[in-house]
């Protein structure tokens, strides 16, 4: 057996980090996304 199964950093749930990392990149583009659609509605 690999000796590295036996010493695991990390023993968290891939599948929390993969919907943290989903909800950062969706907050991001969302934020990239309205700010101009606000800026575009008070300058008109």
């Amino acid at each position: 057996m690999n000796e590295f199964e036996h010493n695991v950093q990390s023993k968290r749930n891939d599948f929390v980090d993969s919907v943290v990392g989903m909800v950062v990149a969706f907050a991001f583009f969302a934020t990239i996304w309205i700010i101009p659609t606000i800026i575009d509605f008070v300058a008109s």
